[in-house]
Parts: structure tokens; C-alpha cells; sequence
């Protein structure tokens, strides 16, 4: 099996100047200059940009909203990692590895457990608080699913994100680093070899900046967080548009394992119509001893894996799915009203708010759910430093496909892999010397945008084409239907020289149009079930034809097609993949 990024000299490939696909955007009106660019103000993106201006560094933070607005704040459940009495980084990379199917790369796990728990103690000297046991003093450590120890540490009951984006905000201004908020990344710069050269944005609103600009950087950081929006019903909050993934596409990365998106079992169910962000039910109040029942109070989960609602994510939305199938229902309810009204103010403030605020009571009530998309497992393609390839540009957290997550994210890894693949990258780049990040090398957009309200569609298709539940005749639709819009554009642009009016709504749902694309074309071409990828056509896992990893590159000569190399070695042959109406028949 492969390890994402196994083989890659430092630095990237070095494989040419991306592949001349450029967003239409204004030229920059004004610059900026540094030695490293951070896009994304979550765990991961402001990590990085700490240690790199610890180190010396000129680091520049850009964010699409403010600094405390990313995924990370969203956070519930907590961080894991092995900090218990009795557990070890051996276990945790067990169940992790349980957890992603047979794809997770066992090297980047064993780097993730190992140095997961320093990491988390770097973070607590650097001010996030985590609850603590009255008792004794020492962490309070939770379960959730997949994990066979008591190893989550929380804070806030259930506001872990929030007060770690809280610590993190705190020190990156303490430290003086120099920030842009409400900027929209576009593209990257990149000088004749190909290398990063910093990024254009596009600042919204009042500010130090307006419109679009560029940072000139040798080093790029991407930490954007997921690509949740690309669905009807998501966790992920607005600004979750797959920008940092479109981007590196465009600029000629590999992207690996987009198929495996999670989506999480127990989402406020709000309704068969409900669209956009939705209030998330942590995993943790499973961890301490709710129950998935259906309408008549019967606990379908027991009996179905050793560790019933505790088991991995995939397991239990496929359980909660296919109870749903066979009850003809829309949802099905976690149970929790033996906690007590002083457990749930106690140990879950907030999701007890977000409940009483639809008319729900956890304490008297069961809690309506159902699987909402949530974690983007894969993501542009990186080794174990971070490192891309196209040289310069790294990536961390959601947006990055580290190797650790497998088919399936293990509940609670993702904060700590954004802690520690940050502290990686950053090391890496104060351990060499920066060159480039002159102004690069302008190149002309080629690709169309999407209207505005290609949005709404994108989700609607991707929603019913390649949610929970896949198959090829939906999947075959979902291309087909993507197809039509992305062809719609380009042949406006080809026959008339008309595209949608470059702004932020059309920069979004053109890059949305990109993910989905991708996302489609891989789901169709892996056809298995494993981990979160579940093909009703194809209800079982080959571990013969299918252990191994799909990585994606835009093509630099064919506009309408990708590259979907199958492999699990470096030198594995391409295959090229049209996104076309045809069928993509193996």
C-alpha cells in the first residue's frame, strides 16, 4: 500500500508551472511580502504560523473570515490523544488504524500517536485549558467512537474547538503576526519552475486591504479547512467551499482519497429540507452513554458491531441509514434523558442549547438525528512533512491528505493532526532556505466561473447523487448533471467570451463545481464499500482489486478531464478519466 507522498524529493516534484487553470479575478491592486503565507486561521493554520515566527519567519496569516471564525471553533467533542493512565500511542494507533479501513498510511499514524500527547501539552503551555477531574486535577479524558480508552480530552464540557481557537487567536496576537481577515483565497503564484510563490486574494468589506491582492511568499500554507458546503446538509460552517483543495488543483498538486467523505451520525435533524450548516450531537454523548433508538425505543445498534453506538463513524451512520431504509423514516433519535437536567448543563452546555433553541429538550426528550456530512478524510496529497507536490506549497489539516485517516477518520484525530503535521511543517521550513516568492509568473484564467446560484444546485446533486448512499446509476447522474453545468460555462466562455461576473459567490461555487467533480469521478471509479464510501452496488470491501489510493490531478491539456491514477506505488500508470456524460466502465 501506498504512503501519500512516499518518494517525493523535498520540496514537491517540481513538475512544471501548475496546470494554466486560473480563477477570473481583477490583477492585484496591492502585495504583500513574506517568507511564509498561512491560509486558514483553524488549529492547523495558526499552529504553523506560531512556530514559523518563533523561528524567525516573516509569517502572514490570511483567513477567509476572522480569526476565530474556522472549522476548529465548531469543535465538540475534543482532542485525542494517548494522556490516560494505562493508554498507549501503540493503542491509539491500533483503533485508528481499525478505524481507516485498510488505507490509513501506518508511518504518518505512528508519527500522529507519537508525538500527539507533547503536541497537546505544547498547546496547554501555549493557554488552551482543558477540563480537569475535581477530584484529582488531572485531564478528564473521554470515549467516543472507535476508541477503546477514555483518551478525548475536552474543554468547556463540550466547547474544545472553541476554547482552543480561543488560546491560539490569543498568542497569534500576543506574538504581533500579521493577519488578513475576510480574504478569499484564489490562486497561487507560481515563478517559471513551478514553485510557490505566494497566493492572490480577494478581501471582502472594510479593511487594511480591499479587493484583490496578492501575498509573495516562498513557502504557501494551506490549512482552509473542508469542503463540506459541497453538500445540501453539512456541520461545516458557510466559508467550507473546498477552496484550498480547488486551488491546489489548479495549481497542479495531487489531490488523494476525496471520495472518503464522513459524514457523522447524529445530526440535529431539522427537518427532510433543512440546508447549510447544521447543530452537530458530539460523538462524546454517545462516549459517556446515550443510546441510538428508532421511534419505538428499540436500540438497533446492540448487536451490530462490539462497540454498538461507540463503534466507527461509518458503522454507525450505515446502521442509522439503513434503519431508516427498512422503518420508511426520516430519522432516528439518540436517547440521552437518563444524563440528568445537571449532567447535560454540566458536561454538554452548548449542544443542550443548540436543542432548546429548535424546541428540542435533551433532558426530557429523545434527540432527533441523522448523518450530516462532516470530515473530509482526504485532501491535497502530502508526505510526512507536509510537503505537496508542487514544490513550496504545503498542506494541514482538513484540506491535507496526510495519510492518517484512512477510509474513514478515527472520531477526535482530526485537531490533533492539525496540531501535529503543523509543527511539522513549520519545522521543515525553518530548516531550509527560502528562495522564490517573487510577484510569479501572471498566467491568464482559462477555466469558467459558475453563477451564483450554481451553488444550490452543486449540493442538491451531490446531495442525491453521492451522499450517504452511492451507487453508479447515481453516481452516473451526479457526473452527468455536474457535466452539464461545468460544460454550460465553458461554452459560454469558448463561444461568446462571457463568464459569470467575477465575486466571491461565483469564486465559491466555481470551486465547489471543481471538488464535486472530483469527488464524483473517484466514488465512481472505486467500486467497493470501505470505510465511508458506501456503493450499494457494490455492498463489500475488495481488498484485492481496491487497497489502495485514488489520486487526482487536473489535466494541463484536456479542460474536461482529470487524471485518476489507482495506485499503491509510486510509478503506478495514469489512467485518464473524462468528465464526460460517457460512462467511466472499467
Amino acid at each position: 500500500m501506498s504512503t501519500p507522498g512516499r518518494g517525493l524529493p523535498p520540496g514537491g516534484t517540481g513538475a512544471g508551472a501548475g496546470t494554466g487553470i486560473r480563477l477570473h479575478a481583477p490583477a492585484p491592486g496591492w502585495a504583500l511580502d513574506a517568507d511564509v503565507v498561512v491560509v486558514g486561521s483553524g488549529v492547523a493554520g495558526l499552529t504553523a504560523a506560531l512556530r514559523c515566527a518563533a523561528a524567525g519567519r516573516r509569517t502572514v496569516v490570511v483567513t477567509k473570515a476572522r480569526l476565530d471564525d474556522g472549522s476548529t471553533r465548531w469543535a465538540q467533542g475534543g482532542i485525542a490523544a494517548a494522556l490516560g493512565e494505562g493508554d498507549t500511542p501503540e493503542q491509539h494507533l491500533d483503533d485508528t488504524l481499525v478505524a481507516g479501513a485498510g488505507l490509513c498510511d501506518e508511518a504518518a499514524v505512528r508519527l500522529l500517536v507519537t508525538e500527539g500527547p507533547d503536541a497537546v501539552r505544547r498547546l496547554m503551555a501555549t493557554g488552551a485549558v482543558f477540563d480537569t477531574s475535581a477530584e484529582t486535577g488531572e485531564i478528564e479524558l473521554t470515549r467516543e467512537g472507535g476508541h477503546h480508552r477514555r483518551r478525548i480530552a475536552h474543554a468547556g464540557g463540550d466547547a474544545t474547538g472553541a476554547e482552543i481557537s480561543r488560546a491560539l487567536v490569543e498568542a497569534v496576537q500576543a506574538a504581533g503576526i500579521r493577519t488578513v481577515e475576510n480574504a478569499l483565497v484564489l490562486d497561487l503564484l507560481q515563478d517559471e519552475r513551478g514553485r510557490s510563490a505566494g497566493v492572490t486574494l480577494h478581501v471582502m468589506g472594510e479593511g487594511q486591504h480591499d479587493g484583490v491582492g496578492a501575498v509573495h511568499a516562498p513557502a504557501v500554507i494551506l490549512a482552509t479547512g473542508g469542503m463540506g458546503q459541497v453538500f445540501s446538509a453539512t456541520t461545516n460552517p458557510s466559508v467550507s467551499t473546498g477552496d484550498g483543495v480547488a486551488l491546489a488543483l489548479r495549481a497542479g498538486a495531487e489531490v488523494s482519497d476525496l471520495e472518503f467523505v464522513q459524514f457523522h451520525p447524529t445530526v440535529l435533524f431539522l427537518g427532510p429540507d433543512a440546508e447549510g450548516q447544521q447543530p452537530l450531537v458530539s460523538e462524546a454523548v454517545r462516549g459517556e452513554g446515550a443510546h441510538l433508538v428508532d421511534a419505538d425505543g428499540v436500540r438497533f445498534m446492540a448487536g451490530r458491531h462490539e462497540l454498538a453506538e461507540l463503534a466507527p463513524r461509518d458503522i454507525v451512520a450505515k446502521g442509522i441509514m439503513r434503519r431508516m431504509q427498512e422503518q420508511g423514516a426520516q430519522h432516528m433519535f439518540l436517547d440521552a434523558r437518563h444524563f440528568g437536567a445537571e449532567m447535560w448543563e454540566q458536561r454538554f452546555p452548548t449542544i443542550l442549547a443548540a436543542c432548546r433553541s429548535h424546541g428540542i429538550d435533551p433532558v426530557t426528550e429523545p434527540i432527533p438525528v441523522a448523518p450530516a456530512a462532516h470530515y473530509a478524510s482526504g485532501g491535497v496529497r502530502t508526505d510526512l512533512h507536509g510537503r505537496t507536490t508542487v514544490p513550496g506549497l504545503y498542506a494541514c489539516g482538513e484540506v491535507a491528505c496526510t495519510g492518517v485517516h484512512g477510509a474513514n477518520r478515527l472520531a477526535s484525530n482530526s485537531l490533533l493532526e492539525g496540531l501535529v503535521f503543523a509543527e511539522r511543517i513549520a519545522d521543515d521550513i525553518t530548516a531550509r532556505a527560502l528562495t522564490g516568492g517573487g510577484p510569479g509568473i501572471p498566467v491568464p484564467a482559462t477555466g469558467p466561473l459558475q453563477p451564483a446560484q450554481a451553488r444550490y444546485e452543486i449540493q442538491r446533486i451531490m446531495t442525491d447523487g453521492a451522499g450517504v448512499l452511492r451507487s453508479a446509476e447515481s453516481l452516473r447522474t451526479a457526473a452527468e448533471a455536474l457535466e452539464g453545468l461545468y460544460a454550460t460555462a465553458l461554452n459560454n466562455l469558448e463561444a461568446h467570451g462571457k463568464t459569470a461576473e467575477p465575486g466571491v459567490d461565483t469564486w465559491e461555487a466555481t470551486n465547489l463545481l471543481c471538488v464535486a467533480r472530483v469527488l464524483v469521478a473517484a466514488a465512481r471509479r472505486r467500486v467497493e464499500t470501505r470505510g465511508c464510501h458506501w456503493r450499494e452496488d457494490h455492498p463489500d470491501r475488495d481488498d484485492a482489486a481496491w487497497r489502495r489510493h485514488l489520486v487526482v490531478r487536473l489535466s494541463a491539456t484536456e479542460k474536461r478531464a482529470l487524471v485518476v491514477t489507482p495506485t499503491d506505488s509510486a510509478d503506478f500508470p495514469s489512467v485518464h478519466v473524462p468528465l464526460s456524460t460517457q460512462s467511466l466502465e472499467q
